[in-house]
């Protein structure tokens, strides 16, 4: 992500390169617990998550959304969103 990038409304984001390993999962797992319907975590890592976005869709079902926005060797950037379900 560059200095560059415009600020998004609703758009918050989680560099997860400065966060202990150890810590990962749990950081990200509290991050995405407070997003409101229509907000973004903008995930941002130097590889791919695919065990932590299959966690994340184990606990949070459909209303889950994962959109890439980067997908390169050592550039991993993901929108994590949270969408309401509708219960009719």
């Amino acid at each position: 992500m560059s200095a560059d990038t415009v600020i998004e409304p609703n758009v918050h984001t989680f560099d997860a390169r400065g966060v202990a390993r150890r810590f990962r999962h749990s950081a990200i797992f509290g991050a995405i617990g407070v997003l409101r319907s229509g907000e973004t975590m903008r995930f941002v890592n130097d590889h791919d998550p695919l065990p932590l976005i299959a966690q994340l869709r184990e606990r949070l079902g459909e209303s889950l959304t994962v959109v890439y926005r980067q997908r390169d060797p050592g550039a991993i950037v993901i929108d994590f969103g949270i969408t309401s379900l509708s219960t009719e």
